[in-house]
């Protein structure tokens, strides 16, 4: 893993990221929904929006301080967000491309390509201005309600320009959190981390910071992970999984030890898996066929296909089951536990396929969420409704190809969705806006739905700063699209955390999912 705040693709300040680079914003460090919520970090508030929302100030809090004492300052923010533009240090989120004025032309700061003043590349975004060295202006394109979401990415964590040496400074970063780095073994393989003796609670409300040093290893196998922590010895005590979830057979045995069943946090995170179509491909063409399959899925099967109840969540709705998304409970194709088998038939004598249909369901060949298990289940449950189906398995990479390619996307495929942050806009724009349908690239809108008033509609919640009142209408327009049956939700997955004996102060927020570094204590 790359340790460069400008590389990371993480939300909410990320997990181990989080201890070392602060943000403008970040997520609230708490248990459950409470943790989806967007609080100030390195900033006073959550950013003044102008009239339109196309204007984002923010202003930060007095007494910032890196690790060597240095003051953080609007310029070093500036800095962090302009370097993720280049080309050298990509990987980052591309929202800060799409929505800042000049974005998409700009190569970032380091005097190569276009873009900047002198067009030649080596100076700074002009939509990014700092009237003093605690004030900091975004210009964007368009309006944007979600910023202060946007600004938890670390792209906006400071760095100073100075002490930028570009492709290296991931080995040494300079912190704004409560820890240092001391050591960086093959990018992020191995990181130790110490206190950085110039943060305090007294700048920093959210991060705990209980242990002296933290020793992060990266790209150990789960079951080793879970093996280990079950285990507890030595150093295992003290220890906990960023990541890795407990599977089924693992539950089974965990469930058995009243030990290990006191050291199970459970998680849940804005996810949906779910059938999705191509209207293109027949006989999907057809809304009735469409609808049938709908009707067809028994929710059952399919969780008990990816390890049952601990580990998934019936849905009927594209949103997940949480406020802040906008959550709003439907269920147009009313198929109970097991599936309507008699419905679906109906339904597809009515569309002209009285003997049923033959069709073809892919899948990705490795274990999980799109993998054979819950192939098989959809598959038996549409043969109760005369389906013929037959299955088709594809090795991950060239099934995650196959399912991103607007033009040779399956008919019928298995797919799965997660939001970058836990609000209604990265969770149904990228699916359902007709303007990002990408031709030569990976599309995620399956349906190709380019439909005037979802896209009027989408632009129009955008623009809304109070989150709550946006929440509301991502819920309604997702019960709207709900209706054209062009995805078949199934499940959202919940995620069972072990951590090692000797922790304590376990906060997994719905924002992540996971465990957060930045709240455990040892006992």
């Amino acid at each position: 893993a790359d340790f460069d705040p400008a590389r990371l693709y993480t939300s909410g300040g990320g997990n181990v990221p989080s201890l070392v680079f602060r943000t403008l914003t970040t997520r609230n460090r708490a248990d459950g929904a409470e943790g989806t919520k967007v609080v100030p970090d390195l900033a006073t508030d959550l950013g003044t929006p102008s009239k339109d929302a196309t204007v984002w100030t923010y202003t930060l809090r007095k007494g910032l301080k890196y690790e060597d004492g240095s003051p953080i300052t609007s310029a070093d923010i500036k800095h962090g967000v302009e370097r993720s533009f280049a080309a050298e240090l990509s990987g980052g989120a591309p929202y800060l491309r799409d929505w800042l004025i000049g974005g998409a032309e700009y190569e970032g700061p380091f005097g190569k390509g276009k873009g900047g003043k002198d067009g030649k590349g080596g100076k700074g975004l002009d939509s990014i201005e700092t009237p003093d060295a605690r004030t900091i202006v975004f210009k964007l394109n368009k309006p944007v309600g979600d910023f202060p979401y946007l600004a938890t990415q670390t792209q906006f964590a400071p760095v100073p320009e100075k002490k930028d040496t570009v492709a290296k400074y991931e080995e040494h970063p300079l912190s704004s959190g409560p820890y240092k780095v001391v050591k960086n073994v093959n990018d992020g393989e191995r990181l130790q981390l110490e206190r950085n003796p110039h943060w305090s609670t007294k700048v920093d409300d959210q991060r705990k910071a209980y242990p002296d040093s933290i020793d992060v290893r990266s790209g150990l196998d789960p079951a080793v992970i879970n093996q280990r922590l079950s285990t507890s010895s030595g150093d295992d005590a003290r220890a906990i999984t960023t990541d890795t979830n407990l599977g089924p057979a693992e539950l089974a045995q965990v469930s058995q030890d009243k030990d290990l069943k006191s050291r199970v946090g459970t998680g849940h995170f804005g996810y949906t898996n779910y059938l999705a179509f191509n209207p293109d491909v027949k006989p999907f063409d057809q809304k009735e066929v469409r609808e049938a399959v709908a009707y067809a899925i028994g929710r059952s099967s399919a969780v008990n296909a990816v390890g049952g109840s601990s580990l998934a969540e019936p849905a009927t709705t594209f949103l997940p089951d949480q406020k802040t998304f906008g959550y709003t409970p439907y269920d147009h194709f009313p198929a109970g536990k097991n599936g309507n088998p008699k419905k679906a038939k109906e339904v597809l004598a009515k569309a002209g396929h009285k003997g049923g249909l033959r069709i073809t369901l892919t899948h990705s060949t490795e274990e999980g969420e799109t993998g054979p298990k819950l192939a098989s289940a959809v598959q038996q449950s549409l043969e109760k409704a005369g389906f013929e189906v037959e299955l088709q398995g594809l090795e991950k990479n060239k099934f995650n190809e196959k399912r991103w390619d607007a033009k040779n996307s399956p008919g019928l495929y298995l797919s799965r969705w997660g939001a970058d942050w836990p609000a209604g806009y990265p969770f149904l724009a990228p699916i359902f806006d007709g303007r990002q349908i990408v031709e030569n690239g990976a599309n995620f809108n399956h349906a190709k739905l380019d439909d005037k008033a979802v896209n009027k509609e989408i632009d129009a919640i955008a623009k809304l700063t109070d989150l709550k009142a946006a929440a509301k209408r991502w819920g309604a327009l997702d019960k709207k699209i709900g209706e054209q049956a062009l995805s078949v939700p199934l499940f959202h997955p919940v995620y069972q955390r072990l951590v090692g004996k000797d922790v304590k102060n376990v906060v997994i927020s719905d924002w992540t999912g996971v465990l957060d570094v930045s709240q455990v204590a040892v006992k």
